[in-house]
């Protein structure tokens, strides 16, 4: 496990169009470096090649009593063909311990799989009254771990930077959204 490295992006953005299928999230995430948002980008390596990726950038917590400089976890990527051997759990556990070792962080988030990463210490957002950015978010699927830096007063809605709205990447459309909302009951916990 290492820091990324200014030449590993092609093999970064190899990682992470294997794991998502696709090219968009290997963009966003090009766009969100350039734009100076990362607090980390951790990959893994075995026998020298790249397999594994994780990052973390800024975010805000729209608090009651102030705008609150957030983490959020994304993207976690995997090579397919060394997925299910430990790779993102160790990857997922080191970017935990630098936002716990970071001195005023007060909150990790993320959207994803609430059997992958609860089994990994994150907790159900709004269990802590806060809510993700979309309503296309499955209430489930919005993930937190609380740190050192949190206080009592710290809820309300959590806001992702612009360049995750200029790639729709907030939340789920059509049939993804369909299947997890079935999965898990109604996207939007807010109180109406």
């Amino acid at each position: 496990m290492r820091e990324q490295l200014g030449q590993d992006t092609d093999a970064v953005a190899g990682v992470i169009e294997a794991a998502f299928g696709e090219e968009s999230v290997a963009s966003l995430w090009a766009e969100v470096r350039s734009e100076g948002l990362v607090h980390a980008s951790l990959v893994a390596e075995l026998d020298g090649d790249l397999v594994g990726h994780v990052g973390v950038s800024a975010a805000w917590l729209d608090a009651r009593e102030r705008l609150v400089d957030i983490w959020m976890l994304s993207p976690l990527s995997v090579l397919p063909d060394h997925q299910g051997q430990g790779i993102g759990t160790t990857l997922l556990n080191a970017a935990v311990e630098r936002a716990r070792t970071t001195p005023g962080v007060p909150m990790l988030v993320l959207e994803g799989s609430p059997d992958f990463y609860g089994a990994r210490g994150f907790e159900r957002s709004a269990d802590h009254r806060l809510y993700p950015p979309s309503a296309r978010t499955p209430d489930r699927a919005f993930q937190v771990v609380l740190l050192d830096g949190h206080e009592p007063w710290m809820t309300g809605q959590c806001l992702y930077r612009d360049v995750w709205w200029r790639h729709d990447s907030a939340g789920l459309r059509g049939e993804a959204l369909d299947v997890l909302e079935q999965r898990f009951g109604v996207a939007d916990p807010r109180p109406r």
